[in-house]
């Protein structure tokens, strides 16, 4: 039991985390545009991501995004030290990229640490087959989203901005862009609601994971060894972890991450107000889609690929490739890097 407790607190702390890592995410573009400051866009969206936890529970009824996550590894392969080692790693890259202000994936860390954990342990196993470690059928679209979402991103934040640009191509500049600045407050609500209801199901999921191993070994005839769908039992029994999940991100949220803030708001590409409308608008979309069908995405990743949708519209050029093939490959060695470091606790963790 002190090790499960032990989980639950550091899963709470990697979600505090997360809030801080990805406030960028949904605040980035309208710090830059002047339309709030720092301290009223991180209460802004620290709101709404609060209350992305009613629309889940009350609106769509589940949360497919955790179920997800709790089913990325084989049950055969999960135990609390792997568990236990995957959150100390994803904990360790995020506050290692925060530090350095690369928009890394929170999502993608964690999802790395639980598979690098897992096969360690599969190999301490006498004749495991290596090959049933990881749940393909959940990881493969897992993987396929890192690029998929900022390409959508990009495409949806692309077209939407030349609809505007073509609705809006006789309006006054200086109404048009008050009045942007106001559909700001509304699109980054959208986008927070968005991060929230994604980022906050990944922790349900590994929590989740960690205490329906522990009570199926503590009694083999438990009702999550009988329930027709475990998590489902876990969020209807454990009902203050949800909540709880999503009250951490928006206080994590609330603490800022101004390097992650500057890179984004400002490195990539300079944004307007209409393009901010137009690049969190198309990253809510995404988001929403991606949740619909259970898969989680990185808001990092959308929304980069949002503001970069918006960039092109005025010019290749625009945009600051340098910067973007950095994030991109800090992206990629997201997952791998994740699964070493958790490989590595795993083995240091199973000598104690």
């Amino acid at each position: 039991m002190v090790l499960l407790i032990i989980i639950i607190f550091l899963a709470l702390v990697f979600d505090f985390i997360n809030g801080f890592h990805d406030a960028a995410n949904s605040i980035a573009t309208i710090v830059a545009t002047k339309v709030l400051t720092p301290l009223q866009a991180v209460l802004w969206a620290a709101f709404f991501n609060f209350s992305a936890y009613f629309i889940s529970k009350y609106w769509i009824g589940e949360f497919k995004i955790g179920n997800t996550i709790a089913k990325t590894v084989s049950e055969d392969f999960i135990t609390l030290e792997v568990i236990l080692a995957g959150i100390i790693a994803a904990i360790t890259w995020n506050l290692l990229t925060w530090k350095l202000g690369i928009p890394s994936s929170s999502s993608h860390t964690l999802i790395g640490g639980f598979m690098g954990a897992a096969l360690a342990h599969a190999f301490t196993v006498d004749g495991a087959d290596i090959n049933t470690v990881v749940n393909y059928a959940k990881v493969v679209p897992i993987i396929l989203f890192i690029f998929m979402a900022p390409l959508i991103g990009m495409m949806v934040a692309y077209f939407l901005t030349i609809i505007i640009l073509n609705v809006c191509r006789k309006a006054n500049p200086s109404k048009a862009d008050k009045w942007f600045k106001r559909f700001q407050l509304v699109s980054s609500a959208l986008f927070s609601l968005g991060h929230g209801a994604n980022d906050a199901q990944k922790v349900m999921g590994i929590i989740g994971a960690a205490v329906i191993y522990y009570y199926t070994q503590v009694d083999p005839m438990e009702a999550y060894q009988t329930a027709d769908d475990p998590f489902k039992y876990f969020v209807d029994h454990w009902s203050w972890v949800p909540l709880a999940s999503f009250i951490m991100i928006a206080l994590g949220t609330m603490s800022g991450g101004w390097k992650i803030v500057k890179t984004m708001g400002t490195k990539i590409t300079k944004v307007t107000s209409l393009e901010g409308v137009a690049a969190e608008t198309a990253g809510a979309i995404t988001l929403y889609t991606a949740e619909h069908f259970g898969i989680p995405v990185s808001t990092t990743h959308t929304i980069t690929g949002s503001i970069i949708g918006v960039g092109i519209t005025k010019r290749v050029s625009a945009v600051r490739w340098g910067v973007t093939i950095s994030l991109l490959w800090a992206w990629i060695l997201t997952i791998p890097v994740s699964a070493i470091i958790a490989a590595i606790l795993y083995y240091i963790i199973s000598i104690f």
